[in-house]
């Protein structure tokens, strides 16, 4: 396996098929409201650690819109959530 140094701390693992998603921390959840015309989902959650955000209630998009056919009010999730293109975006999801 390569490993890509990319400052003192912080390592990635490339190879051997690991993706950002499952080196990236799983955070619970419960969704508040799904809004799947404009693929958005507003999630309670635990403190984001990847991002350095508290326990909050948030707005996100989704990377995938067949990740809308898994989410409805009221569900606890684990999700993982990324800054894409600027938006914070769940980017996986079980």
């Amino acid at each position: 396996m390569k490993l890509l140094k990319l400052a003192s701390t912080t390592t990635i693992a490339l190879g051997l098929g690991l993706t950002m998603a499952s080196a990236a921390t799983f955070t619970k959840g419960t969704v508040k409201e799904v809004d799947a015309e404009a693929g958005k989902v507003t999630i309670i959650h635990e403190e984001l650690v990847d991002l350095g955000m508290p326990a909050m209630t948030m707005v996100f998009s989704v990377a995938d819109e067949a990740m809308m056919d898994d989410l409805s009010e009221g569900k606890d999730i684990e999700f993982v959530a990324d800054r894409v293109e600027g938006k914070l975006t769940v980017v996986d999801l079980k």
